[in-house]
């Protein structure tokens, strides 16, 4: 009898104990929660100082607060006049930081970007003096007017975080961020930038036109000689670090991760998901991609508020992740088939956790 009592009593333990563990779970979930929405107190403001010069851009503002979430640089591609520039200009207003701009340009030297050592013939030795590039927030305009390199003065600076000018080396300020802007590369007076220096950019976010209804709204507000709208410093950059460190504890779920494994691979062996990708895809996105698409994701759910990451998260940063990663073969580029339209399809294709 004793023996079944005892017996009894462990299964009700049992029944105890998985009963409290998802509410323990959830408990933790929704204090992350709690935590990520008073950390992010700063974004709400952010937009409405950008909202106050730029019309419309929702996707844009966010891709640039989610690299400054993830302290990822941001790559932005569009014709002239669509406020690539203005955009960056305002978000620098934003931050309580360092901001400096660069006008590539063909005569540009590397020495323009990052510095170089000056003789001092009165102390009889050479002293650095530091380019612009020493600053939190750069604006590198028009990165595809200057040859290879120029830009690959930026290498070392964004993926190292630092710059070596002679026998030393200086390391750059946090945050630091590149933001930088490209007419497309069949514009006249440009170079393609190199791959290596296209994956160190977090982002590629393509600025389109803007709607019917935003166009008049952009007439209504800047078709006048008074002086322009500026933003103002409304976040510190200890604030953005602080939630930096906050972003790295979003919570993401074993099936999510396992999707954005399977899309990554999908852009380098696609038979399993589509079969006609595979004549169509040269080269699919690196490990790089990987990491950079579950950072990312882990920022835009600290953009919603949320303490757990959603396949929709992956599903919209797909396309800013991976359209600079994919190599197209000569075969795509004769039919017409563009990264965006491969994307898709290996969207489509991909099971959905």
């Amino acid at each position: 009898m004793s023996h079944d009592s005892e017996s009894d009593t462990d299964t009700l333990d049992l029944d105890e104990a998985l009963k409290a563990e998802p509410a323990t779970d959830a408990t933790d979930s929704a204090a992350l929660a709690t935590r990520v929405r008073q950390s992010g107190h700063w974004i709400t403001p952010v937009r409405e100082e950008l909202g106050r010069v730029l019309v419309g851009q929702h996707q844009l503002v966010d891709r640039v607060l989610v690299g400054l979430l993830t302290n990822g640089h941001i790559l932005l591609e569009g014709v002239p006049g669509l406020a690539k520039t203005l955009t960056v200009n305002a978000l620098a207003g934003c931050l309580s930081a360092t901001f400096r701009r660069i006008q590539f340009t063909p005569d540009l030297l590397p020495a323009d970007v990052i510095g170089t050592l000056i003789y001092n013939p009165r102390e009889g030795e050479f002293t650095p003096k530091l380019g612009p590039i020493f600053a939190n927030l750069v604006l590198a305009d028009e990165v595809n007017r200057s040859p290879a390199k120029v830009q690959s003065a930026l290498l070392e600076a964004m993926q190292e975080r630092q710059v070596t000018i002679g026998d030393t080396t200086y390391p750059l300020p946090n945050p630091f961020l590149v933001m930088a802007t490209q007419n497309p590369i069949d514009q006249e007076g440009t170079y393609s930038l190199p791959e290596a220096q296209l994956d160190r950019f977090l982002f590629k976010v393509k600025v389109d036109y803007p709607t019917q209804s935003e166009e008049r709204e952009i007439l209504d507000r800047m078709a006048n000689s008074a002086e322009k709208p500026r933003t103002h410093a409304v976040v510190k950059p200890e604030e953005i670090i602080a939630s930096r460190a906050l972003v790295n504890e979003i919570y993401i779920d074993d099936s999510v991760k396992d999707y954005i494994v399977a899309i990554i691979c999908a852009t380098r062996d696609p038979k399993g998901v589509s079969p006609r990708l595979v004549n169509l895809i040269r080269c699919g996105a690196s490990p790089r991609g990987t990491i950079n698409l579950a950072l990312a994701a882990r920022a835009q759910a600290f953009l919603a508020g949320r303490g757990y990451v959603v396949p929709q998260d992956i599903k919209d940063l797909a396309h800013d992740i991976l359209r600079h990663r994919i190599l197209l073969t000569y075969e795509a580029e004769a039919e017409g088939v563009t990264s965006e339209e491969i994307i898709d399809e290996i969207l489509g294709h991909v099971l959905v956790p």
